[in-house]
């Protein structure tokens, strides 16, 4: 893909933000905004910054907002020259009205003046200087903030950023990497890394001519009767919008339409909250990666059934009439402890019931029709997992720890079916040793029992 090396230079030498990184390159592709929602020390700003090398000639700007942040620390000082002229005008240059990208931490705790100031801003790319209302080069502003708003006047500002990302400290198991890690230093961006704005043009030109596949426009619809049911509201200028996202990612993928695999962006553009993201996450990755729980209890059931069944006529003793148990206890009680001697062992199969024929084979038919099942099914989840996996692989975008849990899933549940189908073949094994009569007669054994739900 040609965006490949400006991911790999956003995320160099960050551990567990190849979501962040991925979410902020396509934000800034298709001139969204993004907000990082996590505690700090999680590389917001880092990113950020990283996104302004890769992009030729751009500006950044960045400030920490408090409640007492002054307007003149982000739009710039008011020009002393044109008050002398009676006109209300400020100073840009260096500010954030000339900034291409823009890093905003605690970005929720600043005044009204300012939030006002930033939503024409940020929706509109315009800024009123004085009497003039001029336009602004902001490709992407980049929000930070330590959680959601809960002040429900801040609820349109917060609407602003499609794109909201949580961010967390490494986990556990990547600590060991976090210490050992080199610390991220500024360095130019490799050539083959930077988005030229004719590049970036040419990218925003093609993307609305991508439409949306059929089976990408049913699960857009399953995601908005989701949301209903879950009592989500999404606008739709955010609906709107996260198509336009999803041209933006075809067209860079050199795709013809937008394809399901697109869809790994719900969580990021439908929840409201962090809290939401892990539900879209699974609506995702259930309906497009195949991940959704199989309803398969019953067939383990079944192959723990056929396992009891033939522990228990291994241990059903012979006739009455036969004394063989009498020859068996005989021989345990004579030969030394912690030793099986031959006659213990010919003695215990003597002691064993034989079946006739009949009965073994009508046992290891029950078992060839279960086995049989197991194998059908398991050639199925192979074949699916063949195709999902090959699917993911070939998505430029979608993040590699994504891939890995997807990869993961359908592991562990080929793994278990074939588990099943080892433990049934050995069952029918078993079944098929188990010492016969020749000349006994019967009826055929009642089938194994066991419940499907």
């Amino acid at each position: 893909m040609r965006w490949t090396a400006a991911i790999v230079e956003l995320e160099r030498g960050l551990l567990q933000r190849d979501v962040a990184a991925r979410v902020l390159l396509l934000a800034a592709l298709a001139g969204e905004h993004v907000l990082l929602l996590g505690p700090p020390g999680t590389a917001k700003s880092e990113l950020a910054r990283r996104l302004q090398r890769l992009l030729p000639g751009a500006h950044y700007f960045e400030r920490l907002l408090t409640r007492f942040t002054v307007p003149e620390e982000l739009f710039g000082p008011l020009s002393l020259r044109a008050l002398e002229d009676d006109r209300y005008e400020r100073l840009t240059e260096g500010y954030l009205p000339s900034a291409e990208v823009a890093f905003l931490d605690e970005v929720f705790k600043a005044n009204s003046a300012i939030l006002n100031t930033l939503l024409g801003l940020l929706h509109e790319r315009q800024f009123d200087n004085g009497s003039q209302r001029l336009p602004v080069p902001l490709v992407c502003l980049v929000g930070a903030s330590n959680e959601v708003p809960q002040d429900e006047s801040l609820h349109a500002f917060y609407d602003r950023f499609l794109l909201r990302v949580p961010v967390q400290p490494v986990d556990d198991a990547h600590f060991t990497a976090l210490l050992l890690a080199d610390a991220p230093h500024a360095a130019a961006a490799p050539a083959d890394t930077m988005i030229d704005g004719q590049r970036l043009r040419a990218l925003r030109e093609k993307a609305p001519q991508r439409p949306l596949a059929e089976d990408t426009l049913a699960l857009l619809q399953r995601a908005r009767q989701q949301a209903a049911h879950t009592s989500q509201t999404v606008s739709d200028r955010r609906w709107r919008q996260l198509v336009a996202l999803l041209q933006v990612q075809a067209a860079s993928r050199h795709a013809p339409e937008v394809d399901p695999w697109d869809l790994w962006l719900l969580p990021y553009v439908l929840a409201a909250d962090p809290g939401q993201v892990p539900g879209w996450t699974d609506f995702f990755l259930h309906a497009v990666a195949h991940t959704a729980p199989l309803q398969v209890d019953g067939l383990e059931r079944a192959v723990l059934a056929f396992e009891s069944q033939l522990d228990t006529e291994r241990r059903a003793p012979a006739d009455a009439q036969d004394d063989s148990a009498g020859k068996l206890a005989l021989a345990r009680a004579i030969h030394r402890p912690g030793e099986e001697s031959e006659m213990v062992r010919i003695t215990s199969e003597r002691a064993m019931r034989r079946y006739s024929p009949l009965h073994i084979e009508a046992r290891v038919a029950q078992c060839d029709a279960l086995l049989e099942r197991l194998l059908a099914l398991h050639a199925e989840w192979l074949e699916t997992a063949r195709a999902v996996l090959a699917q993911a692989r070939a998505h430029d975008w979608l993040p590699p720890s994504w891939l890995v849990q997807i990869e993961g899933v359908h592991a562990e549940r080929c793994h278990q079916l074939a588990s099943w189908c080892a433990q049934c073949q050995s069952t029918r094994n078993g079944f098929a040793a188990l010492p016969v009569d020749e000349g006994a007669s019967g009826p055929v054994p009642e089938p194994v029992r066991w419940s499907e739900t």
